[in-house]
């Protein structure tokens, strides 16, 4: 149960930026001899409305491609919920389903709607003929998800869960201030950091990955640091998000045994 996920999880959803952190992965992989991150290509935030297929069969493409050197690229599919998921993961899995390192399902509801996503995904799979279980990552960005973490995380299928701050806090309906959204406050809210408690005892539970919520201050280096350095060493997260090339190798550095 207790795979070796690289301990930064990057995230890009253009075209240009999917490519470009396409490119830094194998640039420091090179170096490195092995990934020193994963890539996400993400539909959810990434997909333009109306274009969602198009991009779903782009992400198959690069998913594919040359600078897909390590095998460490995965996808955000859309929600469940949204009618988009569907189409997502049945392209995702018929063209790319062999090169997937994972599928990250966000806004999972509760154990029953996290079961049913892994099901989809698991049929797509016999549907077209792929013999490897993909793993499934899922981010927990709602109340009663969270009401549910432990027995989400012990879902077989489960590599990973990630803490969803934005959603999290917009579900409080006003009740959480948005400095509790801030590299600082996210640690400092009771609330939020109750959340981050429950996600990651949840994990080391059973046996999966716990990834840390992103820094939306990405130009401020010291300020990613220190909140890496709380994930890290006072939350017992082994991996975090990123969403800038500048966040990496902090993120890298910190999370190093």
């Amino acid at each position: 149960r207790a795979a070796a996920l690289p301990v930064c999880d990057h995230y890009a959803g253009v075209e240009p930026r999917m490519r470009k952190s396409l490119a830094l992965q194998r640039e420091m992989g090179t170096a490195a001899g092995h990934a020193v991150f994963d890539v996400t290509l993400d539909l959810e935030d990434g997909a333009p409305v109306g274009g969602e297929h198009d991009h779903a069969l782009l992400v198959s493409e690069l998913v594919n491609g040359a600078d897909n050197a390590w095998g460490r690229v995965g996808a955000r599919v859309h929600a469940p919920s949204h009618p988009r998921f569907a189409d997502d993961v049945d392209t995702l899995v018929s063209r790319a389903g062999q090169r997937l390192a994972y599928l990250m399902v966000p806004k999972v509801a509760d154990l029953a709607e996290t079961q049913r996503a892994i099901q989809a995904i698991d049929e797509a799979r016999a549907r077209h003929g792929i013999s490897r279980a993909i793993p499934v990552h899922a981010l927990i960005e709602t109340l009663s998800a969270l009401r549910e973490v432990h027995d989400i995380a012990a879902l077989p299928r489960l590599e990973s869960l990630s803490f969803g701050l934005m959603d999290f806090v917009s579900e409080h309906r006003g009740a959480i201030p948005a400095s509790a959204m801030s590299a600082a406050g996210q640690f400092k809210h009771p609330l939020v950091l109750r959340a981050k408690l429950e996600i990651a005892a949840a994990c080391h539970a059973a046996r999966i990955t716990p990834s840390h919520c992103v820094v939306t201050e990405f130009k401020d280096h010291r300020a990613l640091g220190k909140a890496a350095e709380a994930a890290a060493h006072e939350l017992g997260y082994t991996r975090m998000w990123s969403i800038h090339p500048d966040q990496i190798p902090v993120i890298v550095e910190t999370f190093a045994p």
